[in-house]
């Protein structure tokens, strides 16, 4: 669980940086087709980024729901990477799918299942 929840905050922070980089080109006067179209991608990326830690924060903390949620961004993730490998940027394709592919597998290991899925006495798994 610690293994999948590392790389989901992970993929978070490299959002959170990328957003970062592209405020900093926005603010530099780099040239943009579209003002308002520039400013929504910058808020699709600061939500997805803040998306992404939450649910590496809360499937660290082992809610139900984050498997799922972990589970669909890993798979969003691999159709960016596979199609970076195809395009020649090898290394940056192979960055995204190792970790997505990692916690794929990892995301159906009975361990993973099982504590995400307590009940009882133990901590309410939402």
């Amino acid at each position: 669980m610690l293994v999948i929840s590392l790389i989901v905050a992970a993929e978070g922070l490299a959002l959170l940086s990328a957003a970062a980089w592209y405020a900093v080109q926005l603010l530099s006067g780099a040239p943009v087709a579209s003002l308002w179209g520039a400013i929504f991608t910058l808020a699709l990326l600061l939500a997805a980024a803040s998306w992404l830690l939450a649910v590496g924060h809360f499937l660290f903390r082992g809610y139900r729901w984050t498997r799922s949620a972990a589970l669909v961004a890993q798979l969003f993730v691999l159709t960016i990477g596979v199609p970076t490998i195809t395009g020649g940027y090898a290394v940056a394709g192979l960055a995204m799918v190792i970790p997505a592919v990692a916690s794929i597998v990892l995301l159906f290991d009975k361990r993973v299942i099982a504590f995400a899925s307590r009940a009882g006495g133990s901590p309410p798994a939402l």
